[in-house]
């Protein structure tokens, strides 16, 4: 079977933690959930936005230089009330937390169908924020064994979305609320030496 693989790259990207807490105790950010690459391809093909699940993505690899820790405000849903007086005030704490953002990355996303990666790489895509772009490259026709085992064409982090005995939870969909499953594949060194 060949895969037809769109590389994209941008200066930066944002991927947020499934914790939603502090990075630095659950260090998320070198994987790409079923529902980032779920949304990923809803942007590319809007004409599956109401059917549930990956439908056109076979695989995707994310690779990048290094994760710069960012600072982030960030407020609470609720709101603490005080009395002063006969008046209330009230007040929504905030917090500091320490986000990484990476540097430098590539995201190849493989294609089972020519058509689907022609169309994927006419448009850039965005890792979790829209400020955050990746820019489409050149189409690359290789086999599925080549993209899973080629560590210079194709190195990085794979999320495979499987339950098995390597799998963990890696958050819940932010549509239908389901448990996500994966394991870490890592091809080649997904992480650039300087």
């Amino acid at each position: 079977m060949n895969y037809y693989v769109v590389k994209y790259s941008g200066p930066f990207g944002f991927i947020k933690p499934w914790t939603a807490v502090r990075d630095s105790e659950t260090f998320s950010q070198q994987f790409l959930t079923p529902s980032i690459i779920e949304g990923i391809e809803k942007k590319l093909f809007p004409e599956l936005l109401g059917i549930p699940g990956i439908q056109k993505i076979a695989g995707h690899r994310l690779a990048y230089d290094q994760v710069s820790g960012q600072q982030e405000v960030i407020q609470t849903r609720g709101w603490n009330s005080t009395r002063k007086g006969k008046e209330f005030l009230f007040d929504r704490p905030k917090a500091i937390l320490i986000r990484g953002v990476l540097q430098n990355p590539v995201l190849h996303l493989a294609f089972v169908s020519a058509e689907d990666a022609s169309i994927a790489a006419k448009q850039h895509v965005c890792l979790c924020r829209n400020e955050d772009m990746m820019y489409p490259g050149e189409i690359i026709e290789t086999s599925k064994e080549q993209f899973g085992e080629d560590e210079e064409l194709f190195p990085g982090f794979e999320l495979v979305f499987e339950k098995n005995e390597k799998s963990f939870l890696v958050g819940y969909h932010r549509v239908s609320n389901e448990p996500m499953y994966g394991w870490i594949k890592v091809v080649g060194q997904p992480v650039s030496s300087f």
